[in-house]
Order: C-alpha cells, then sequence, then structure tokens
C-alpha cells in the first residue's frame, strides 16, 4: 500500500516513516523545503528518511507543487502529520494562521486523491487538544498551539465527511527518545552528563511519556488497520502514566544503571499550575504485541546521549 506522509521531518514524524517503511508501506514524504535547508537535528533525521522513504522536496502541504504530485500518483493514505508548532508554549501562538497552513487547500488536495485511489486519511492529534485524552474536567486546551490542533482536526473530519473518505486519529501523548526536540528528557540528560543536579519544576503534573520507537509501532499498526478496514478510528496509546517527578526518577535509575553517573533529581515544590494537574492518553497497550524491548530502549537512549 502506497503512503503519502506529511511532517516527516518532525521528531515523531520520522520515527513513524521509519516505522511505515518496516511494515511494508510504500512511502512517498513531501517536505515544506528544498533538502540542503534542513540542518542540525532535522538533518539527522532526513538522513534516516533516506533508506525508508521517497522524498519530494519543496512541495508544502496544500501548494501547487503538492497538488501536482498527488494529480500524478495514486495514494491509498495521506498520513498529515504537519502542522505548524512554532513556540508551542506561547500564548501569542498565532491559531488562525496555523489553521490556515494545517488545511490549506484541503478540499482540493482530497477531491483530487479521493478521485484517484485514496481510501483514508491519518490525522495526527495531540493530547494537548481539547476533548482529547482523560484527565481533569473540562478537557481543555493546553495552550494555543493545542486548539489549533483541535480546530485543524475539526476541518478535516468535516472534509472527509462531506467527500465520503474515512478517517482515522492517531493522538500522540509525550514522546522521548533518539532525535528529540530539547525538551524534557533532553535536559535532564544534559544536565547528568554535565555533572549537575536536575531541578523538575513541575513535578505533580501526572503525564503520559511513552518511548518514541514503541509510539512508531502503534503507529504503523493503526494505519494498517484503519486502511484495510475503511472505518474511521481513534487510538491514542498509553507510555508511563505518572507524575513527571516519577518519571524524572525513573530516567534517572535508567540511566544511572547504565553509565554508573549519579544522575541526581531535585523534585521542587510545585506551586504554579497553569496547565491540566493530570491529562494522559487513553489505550492501554501491551508492548510485547509490537516485538519492542523496553530496555532496549533505554539502550539506545541513553547511546545517543552519550556516545561522545
Amino acid at each position: 500500500m502506497k503512503i503519502l506522509f506529511t511532517g516527516a521531518t518532525s521528531f515523531t514524524g520520522a520515527w513513524f516513516v521509519e516505522a511505515l517503511h518496516a511494515a511494508g508501506f510504500d512511502v512517498t514524504v513531501t517536505l515544506k523545503q528544498a533538502l540542503d535547508a534542513y540542518g542540525g537535528t532535522r538533518a539527522l533525521r532526513l538522513h534516516k528518511l533516506a533508506g525508508a522513504a521517497k522524498i519530494v522536496p519543496n512541495a508544502r502541504f496544500g501548494d501547487e507543487a503538492f497538488q501536482e504530485l498527488i494529480r500524478g500518483q495514486d495514494f491509498d493514505a495521506l498520513c498529515h502529520h504537519a502542522a505548524v508548532v512554532g513556540d508551542y508554549r506561547s500564548p501569542d501562538f498565532r491559531v488562525a494562521v496555523a489553521l490556515a497552513q494545517n488545511t490549506n487547500n484541503l478540499r482540493a488536495v482530497l477531491t483530487t486523491m479521493a478521485k484517484r485511489r485514496l481510501r483514508v486519511v491519518i490525522a495526527t492529534g495531540s493530547v494537548f487538544e481539547n476533548d482529547e485524552g482523560t484527565g481533569d474536567r473540562p478537557l481543555r486546551a493546553f495552550s494555543p498551539y493545542g486548539l489549533s490542533k483541535g480546530l485543524t482536526w475539526q476541518v478535516l473530519r468535516y472534509w472527509c465527511t462531506c467527500l465520503g473518505i474515512s478517517l482515522g486519529k492517531f493522538t500522540i501523548a509525550n514522546p522521548f527518545g533518539p532525535m528529540e526536540e530539547p525538551r524534557f528528557v533532553n535536559y535532564l540528560a544534559k544536565t547528568w552528563r554535565e555533572g549537575g543536579i536536575a531541578q523538575v519544576r513541575t513535578p505533580d503534573y501526572v503525564r503520559d511519556n511513552i518511548h518514541v520507537d514503541l509510539l512508531a509501532s502503534t503507529y504503523a499498526r493503526f494505519v494498517q488497520q484503519t486502511v484495510e478496514a475503511k472505518q474511521d478510528g481513534r487510538f491514542g496509546p498509553c507510555g508511563y502514566v505518572e507524575t513527571q517527578g516519577a518519571f524524572a526518577q525513573r530516567v534517572a535509575a535508567e540511566f544511572r544503571k547504565r553509565l554508573g553517573l549519579e544522575c541526581r533529581v531535585n523534585l521542587l515544590t510545585q506551586t504554579d499550575f497553569p496547565e491540566p494537574l493530570i491529562r494522559t492518553n487513553t489505550n492501554v497497550i501491551a508492548p510485547s504485541e509490537y516485538d519492542w524491548s523496553e530496555n532496549g530502549a533505554w539502550d539506545a537512549l541513553v547511546r545517543y546521549y552519550h556516545s561522545g
């Protein structure tokens, strides 16, 4: 089966494409820019993609180059993973601009693809959206970015319903692993490598952290099942559901036994709660069903951060 995938240079995107390729899909990915425009970690992700997909540069979602591609090729599924992220925590995140880019010429894109072989659209959601996952009620968006993701889903659902296209939604919680963005686990690893004490400022938040390779395996299976069934579906796999303090201590223990470092953690007293106290995904998974090794995942993560 042939997949058209957007957002492949993102952290999760690169892992998802590799998992789709391993599952036997013929994957084509579109990039917003030329190949040489990507540097740093995104360049590493592109290198990862090279053996897993056909790469089409300078084809931003919905633009003319993108539409030229879909006019000339058949795809069984559109995996629309790309989204405007920017400073996703900022209250000044431009919701309307993000929505417009995420859904650029969406009706035309879906109409063209549906006239050929398109069976299903797979949208990537975030547990930071409104009405996703489980936790404190109401399930509000964490931020304007989360709001933009929720609105993007509504627009996708509207046009897929109008055009009779099946729609799946795969919801991501808090992935971590090699080639991730400089977020929480990145901060922990960097601090310990430098001999410091990691300060956890929000230890009371209950979150859902998941190894990115396991997440990618669940994504590939969800895509395959949704395409074969030609039916709408939703899935949001759970990882380690616990407080951020407990998760930091979990990471410390795994790094400590592999590196022999102290990997010290200081859980600060949390007094500020601008985000919901609890927000997690809802689908409990059995990692053994995905031919996945937890020890292997921790080995790979430690090796990534301490390979020289």
